[in-house]
């Protein structure tokens, strides 16, 4: 079953506005049921949740901002089973009564294998993991099934051959991965692609990378398009949303400003001009001289650092560092409140093992230690 939604984007409740920044689980509840009230209102109705987001309590903000409010014909909702945490087969289904009951939902219209990539694959085969979601769409509770992926092209070829019966693969795609040896956008697309599947998007600003671009690729961005230039996010996700196999872009949005700016610009989406997808090229070529890790904010190496280090925070300064050559102390400072510093690395390699982007982070946390612990 093809998605159906007239509209590309999707909302993306992983980044949702918090009372206490330090806190993920501190979601306003007042902020964030108007930001699903302006993304209704506008026509948009693709909400993706995960089990995990905001540790554990954003599918629950998804049943109270939107699920308890509005038909459930009227919105298209996602959830994602989390693979990490299935230890044996019988955890499929008690993990996914769980989200329904989270959710307050009788189905779900997309449900997905949550980052399902070489190292997690050879479990889920052997939990049997894609029978559970053939089960799932036999019975109804599941309309379209497939999974979300970080890993390379060649990966993803052999999950899809092995499983023709998935109808969707969520992907990493954004100008700047679209030819990096690590995501790999371009050559997951094509692999999506030449299976057939639709495509969802994330990351298409690449954890917020490509939406607040440098002096440098600013002036690119404004030389081109002069007075009325619209945001760089809007070029960041109308790039993901021109390609032909994808069927809803996610933007995990934090407030209603940034709703209201998605929404106008995708309102009455147009597919990039030639000239709009050259400009992104040189925009890509700009940022690849100064960023110095790759790391989106999707917070899976902080799952498992037994130091509770703040690692995409601390890479996000080591960015803007390499980027406006400034140190921002008083950032680490309130990062590393009641979390481990960058020193306190024990070297364990775990978040390695769960990196999406396959970061080699403990050699950058020692770089970013040597830059703000000296």
């Amino acid at each position: 079953m093809s998605i159906i939604t007239e509209k590309k984007l999707g909302f993306g409740a992983m980044r949702l506005p918090l009372t206490d920044a330090e806190d993920p689980k501190s979601i306003d509840l007042v902020q964030a049921q108007q930001m699903v009230d302006l993304f209704m209102e506008r026509g948009f109705r693709y909400f993706d949740t995960a089990y995990p987001y905001h540790d554990g309590y954003s599918e629950e903000t998804v049943r109270k901002c939107l699920v308890e409010r509005y038909p459930r014909e009227s919105f298209l909702l996602a959830d994602k089973m989390p693979i990490l945490q299935v230890k044996a087969p019988e955890d499929y289904d008690r993990f996914f009564a769980e989200q329904l009951r989270r959710c307050g939902v009788e189905y779900f219209d997309v449900y997905l294998l949550h980052n399902l990539g070489r190292d997690r694959y050879p479990n889920t085969e052997r939990f049997g993991g894609f029978d559970f979601l053939k089960r799932l769409k036999e019975q109804g509770r599941a309309r379209n099934i497939g999974f979300s992926f970080h890993d390379d092209a060649q990966t993803l070829d052999r999950i899809l051959t092995d499983h023709p019966e998935v109808d969707v693969v969520q992907l990493q795609i954004n100008y700047l991965d679209w030819d990096g040896a690590v995501a790999q956008s371009g050559r997951c697309y094509e692999a999506a692609a030449r299976h057939g599947k639709d495509v969802i998007v994330m990351e298409p600003v690449k954890g917020g990378q490509l939406a607040k671009l440098p002096d440098a690729a600013m002036r690119l961005f404004a030389d081109f398009y002069g007075a009325q230039a619209p945001s760089p996010a809007g070029l960041a996700i109308r790039y993901a949303a021109s390609l032909e196999q994808v069927k809803v872009v996610l933007s995990g949005m934090s407030t209603p400003e940034q709703v209201s700016d998605n929404t106008a610009y995708m309102q009455n989406f147009a597919p990039l001009s030639s000239g709009e997808h050259e400009l992104a090229v040189r925009i890509a070529q700009e940022l690849k001289h100064s960023i110095k890790v790759p790391c989106t904010g999707c917070r899976y190496c902080m799952e498992v650092c037994p130091q509770n280090i703040a690692i995409p925070d601390y890479f996000g300064l080591l960015n803007l560092h390499a980027v406006t050559g400034k140190k921002t102390n008083m950032y680490y400072q309130r990062y590393s409140m009641n979390r481990g510093k960058a020193s306190e690395c024990l070297k364990c390699g775990l978040c390695e093992q769960n990196c999406p982007q396959h970061i080699a982070i403990r050699d950058m946390l020692e770089k970013f230690a040597a830059l703000y612990e000296a």
